[in-house]
C-alpha cells in the first residue's frame, strides 16, 4: 500500500467528527486513545489527530506530536481495513519518542482491525 496520506484519507467536517464521538467505540494503547466507527460506504479509512492544548501549551510541541502520530499511522495503515473513521488522541503529558508512538499505533490498529473482523463475522451469523 502507498505510504501517503491524501486528503481523501483525512476526516474533516463537523458532522463526521460529531458522529464519531456519538457513535464511536473507544480503545486505548499506551499514550494514544482512539475513537473509531465503521462506515457503511466503501472507501478508504479516514483519520483525524488531536493533541490537547491542556497538556502542551506551545503549538510547536502539539504540531510535532501530531506529525509523529500521522507518520506512525501512514507507515502502518495497511493493518487497518477500509471504511473506518478514527480519531487519535494523544494522552501522555510528555513528548515521547517516535518509536513509542509507532509501537502504540501498531497495537491500536491491530486491535481495531481484529474487533471489526469479529463484529463482521457476528453480523454474518445473524
Amino acid at each position: 500500500m502507498d505510504a501517503t496520506l491524501p486528503k481523501s484519507e483525512r476526516l474533516c467536517g463537523k458532522t463526521a467528527v460529531v458522529g464519531l464521538f456519538e457513535h464511536g467505540k473507544t480503545l486505548g494503547s499506551g499514550c494514544i486513545r482512539c475513537k473509531y466507527s465503521v462506515r457503511a460506504d466503501e472507501g478508504p479509512s479516514r483519520i483525524v489527530v488531536s493533541v490537547p492544548k491542556r497538556h502542551f501549551k506551545r503549538a510547536v510541541k502539539r504540531n510535532l506530536l501530531k506529525r509523529r502520530l500521522r507518520e506512525a499511522y501512514r507507515h502502518q495503515k495497511d493493518l487497518l481495513g477500509p471504511s473506518v473513521d478514527i480519531l487519535f488522541i494523544y494522552t501522555s503529558t510528555e513528548v515521547l519518542p517516535y518509536e513509542t508512538l509507532f509501537a502504540d499505533m501498531a497495537n491500536l490498529l491491530q486491535t481495531v482491525s481484529a474487533r471489526e473482523m469479529q463484529n463482521s463475522e457476528n453480523q454474518k451469523d445473524i
